[in-house]
């Protein structure tokens, strides 16, 4: 797909500038959002750009690197009534994005197709991040034409060892690069807009695996690959090695070259070169890119999500309609209170989340007044998943 490429960030008189519409995989999209920046600024009480959520908390994959066992929180049975409530919910008060990917694989809810169905039909952009085992034909079928972007996990390209890390029988592997290759077909086959890709995630260990990857996904020609750190937890659960990455470089630079004109190869080197820190003390980001656990619970984000963060928990969508939630004190407080120098984002939460690259885009606004990113020409693709 030839109209697929990585936008890079260039340095223009101190600011960062986007200058060419694309995909953009290393970076944030919050520049094109500027009425509800001004918002914010002002202290109104804004809708989320973005909601990045599950169905479930159940996983048929046993991953070594996953951040969801750390998140563990009392479950609740997302029914389809819940879900299409929280969707009526979401594109009333302005929600433009709704990612599937959180601490839950959400194939497995039997309400997948339809939630997607759902989402795009109340006006909201749609998504998935998935292992990618259970998308069949039919399923795909019928989510593509519905779907922004559909990007398949995996983090390694021979079977033994996708095995032993993803924890899975070897045949597993096979069925997933059929179904990457399924979902590329019938897009091409049907002219669709949506983007493929494929996600690496990369701890130390699996540097045998980098090359190959890229490889494969050169052969099953999803739009592109991004290749990412590891998140752990303040307490380093998950024992990443945040030195060793720099000793990859070479072999990252090396996998970047096997882009094609159809299939791009992207290194998060912002945060895999920021060996888990961070510039910015407080949380700004979750009031425009929230996330829900596929328990429903409603919280800032998914470090948050475990159970000795209770204070932060806002609510569950199983027991409360999420406009409600959205437009309680309860929420507002919690927003307020990790944007505060009450909360350090330095000791008391995760390395590098999902709103990492938008809290430093706040932070440097809020410090130092000044848009940290300019935005010019054509919106980038994707724009409502920021």
């Amino acid at each position: 797909m030839s109209d697929v490429h990585e936008v890079r960030m260039t340095e223009s008189s101190n600011m960062k500038v986007h200058k060419t519409p694309g995909l953009i995989l290393d970076g944030t999209k919050l520049a094109w959002h500027q009425e509800r920046i001004a918002a914010w600024l002002k202290g109104e009480r804004i809708a989320p750009i973005t909601i990045d959520m599950a169905l479930t908390r159940a996983c048929n994959y046993k991953c070594e690197y996953c951040y969801g066992v750390l998140q563990e929180n009392p479950r609740s049975l997302l029914t389809r009534e819940i879900l299409f409530n929280f969707l009526d919910d979401a594109a009333e008060i302005g929600v433009k994005g709704i990612s599937l990917v959180s601490d839950g694989e959400s194939t497995l809810s039997p309400h997948f197709v339809d939630f997607i169905e759902k989402g795009h039909a109340n006006g909201l952009s749609m998504a998935v991040g998935t292992n990618g085992y259970l998308l069949d034909e039919e399923k795909l079928e019928r989510i593509l034409p519905r779907l922004t972007y559909l990007r398949f996990n995996l983090s390694a390209a021979e079977a033994s060892r996708y095995s032993e890390i993803h924890g899975v029988p070897e045949s597993f592997f096979e069925v997933v690069c059929k179904n990457i290759a399924n979902a590329v077909r019938i897009k091409r086959e049907n002219k669709l807009d949506v983007t493929i890709g494929m996600q690496m995630v990369l701890k130390p260990e699996y540097a045998d695996q980098i090359l190959p990857v890229a490889r494969l996904g050169r052969e099953l020609q999803p739009d592109y690959l991004v290749i990412k750190h590891c998140s752990d937890d303040e307490s380093g659960s998950l024992n990443v090695d945040y030195s060793r990455y720099k000793g990859l470089f070479d072999t990252l630079t090396e996998a970047e070259k096997l882009s094609t004109a159809d299939y791009v190869v992207s290194v998060k080197w912002s945060k895999i070169g920021a060996e888990g820190k961070r510039t910015y003390a407080q949380c700004y980001g979750p009031p425009f890119i929230l996330q829900m656990s596929g328990s429903g619970l409603v919280a800032p984000c998914g470090m948050l999500f475990g159970t000795h963060y209770s204070r932060y928990w806002i609510g569950n969508i199983a027991q409360t309609r999420f406009k409600e939630l959205w437009d309680s004190d309860t929420y507002w407080a919690v927003m307020n209170e990790i944007a505060s120098p009450a909360f350090d984002a330095h000791t008391m939460c995760g390395s590098l989340c999902l709103q990492h690259k938008v809290n430093e885009y706040l932070w440097e606004l809020k410090q130092n007044g000044h848009q940290p990113l300019k935005a010019e020409g054509s919106p980038p693709m994707h724009i409502n998943f920021i």
